[in-house]
């Protein structure tokens, strides 16, 4: 077993762009040969795009890229950049009047912080298949990861940084990566440990986030909105479409592991999950794989960030 690079997978590219005034972003995983695909949706509040047609009964068998974004439902927009630039490339489905290249997405609420008036757009959705092209995966406060945060459960004024990190795993000729933007509602939490890496940050310390919520049941509160962790895993052993689903719905443990409470009505936990069909492999070893490598991409998306905008992060709290 050896550690690797989303990017080591053959044919796999990751961009990435920001604009950190406005604290928001957007990050694209692209497959120019097309790839199978699946995903599962979790959280209660999701911002999707062109998810339906990864269904198993529907036509479309591969697709070429996945946009993870912030700007919540109008970030989508930036998987019109991705179209335009995977069309000038001729990347897509030869349709006799036009190259259709199949773009999926899913967007995070990044609106609390920085100018909730700027989000991602086609513009920066270009920029960061433009950044692609450059091989270099950047985590923390970049792309999708630039305005996360986390923690929000008490209220934004108690929240903490979140960002966008990387993993892959290698067992044997299996390639199993990822990449996830990190913006939950609750903490985040190291399995291995039980240690309390970020989340609600109140007097100079962090509160249990389920204990905040029982604290809060006879209130008929809901949690606050504006949260949801959306990620990509890309594999290359080969996977139909049915079965890149199932392994998009085993991944989520990696959520349930490092989050605490994941999936929940103001989230809109989404992952997807991209076949590149190189190698023969057990589909039940690329699930257990790719929990660990969810889980590890989130662990990564927090000790990477910076504090910004007003938010204290798990290196700033590490310091004291």
């Amino acid at each position: 077993m050896k550690e690797i690079k989303l990017t080591d997978i053959k044919g796999v590219r990751v961009g990435q762009a920001q604009n950190e005034k406005a604290g928001t972003g957007c990050s694209v995983v692209i497959v120019e040969q097309g790839a199978s695909a699946g995903v599962d949706v979790r959280g209660g509040g999701p911002a999707t795009r062109e998810t339906d047609l990864l269904n198993p009964i529907n036509m479309v068998q591969k697709i070429h890229a996945v946009m993870l974004s912030g700007g919540s439902a109008f970030g989508l927009d930036a998987a019109s950049g991705a179209m335009q630039y995977l069309e000038e490339h001729e990347i897509g489905f030869d349709m006799s009047v036009a190259r259709v290249p199949i773009v999926c997405g899913a967007s995070l609420f990044d609106l609390s912080v920085g100018d909730p008036h700027v989000r991602p757009d086609k513009q920066m959705g270009y920029l960061a298949c433009l950044d692609s092209e450059s091989n270099e995966i950047k985590e923390g406060n970049y792309g999708a990861g630039c305005g996360a945060s986390i923690g929000k459960i008490a209220g934004f004024d108690y929240a903490m940084k979140g960002g966008v990190g990387s993993y892959g795993m290698q067992v044997g000729h299996v390639q199993v990566a990822g990449l996830v933007a990190v913006n939950a509602c609750g903490n985040i939490i190291d399995s291995q440990t039980q240690e309390m890496l970020a989340g609600i940050y109140k007097d100079g310390k962090m509160l249990d986030a389920r204990q905040v919520v029982f604290e809060q049941m006879d209130q008929l509160r809901k949690l606050p909105e504006g949260n949801t962790t959306i990620g990509c895993i890309v594999t290359n052993v080969k996977l139909n479409k049915a079965q890149c689903t199932k392994i998009a719905g085993i991944a989520h443990n990696g959520y349930a592991k490092a989050i605490v409470p994941a999936h929940t009505m103001s989230d809109g936990d989404t992952i997807f999950v991209l076949s590149t069909n190189e190698v023969e492999g057990m589909v039940d070893a690329v699930g257990i794989i790719a929990t660990e490598v969810i889980e590890m991409c989130v662990k990564r998306a927090i000790t990477h960030a910076k504090g910004a905008y007003g938010l204290k992060s798990y290196s700033d709290f590490k310091k004291k």
